[in-house]
């Protein structure tokens, strides 16, 4: 892990398009502006945490609803004569 000291005001950037800029800072408490691309997304990790759980979930449900409905797999589906 990269440790940084910056004052308010002051910035750091990632890669080519992301930069972390302290808005302001007290005793207990960092306020960060994030400016990054909408292709980027950017959240608070417990949130992310949250997200990952719930697409997780989406996963296992989609996978037990292929594999219990009976559709056939890829590998058994017909495949295209060629002439």
């Amino acid at each position: 892990m990269l440790i940084l000291t910056r004052k308010a005001g002051e910035s750091i950037v990632i890669g080519d398009d992301v930069v972390v800029t302290v808005v302001e800072s007290s005793r207990d408490q960092v306020r960060l502006g994030v400016d990054a691309p909408r292709s980027i997304s950017v959240h608070r990790e417990e949130v992310y945490a949250q997200i990952s759980r719930e697409n997780e979930a989406v996963r296992d449900a989609d996978a037990r609803g292929i594999v219990s409905s009976g559709a056939p797999r890829p590998s058994a589906l017909p495949t295209r004569r060629t002439s």
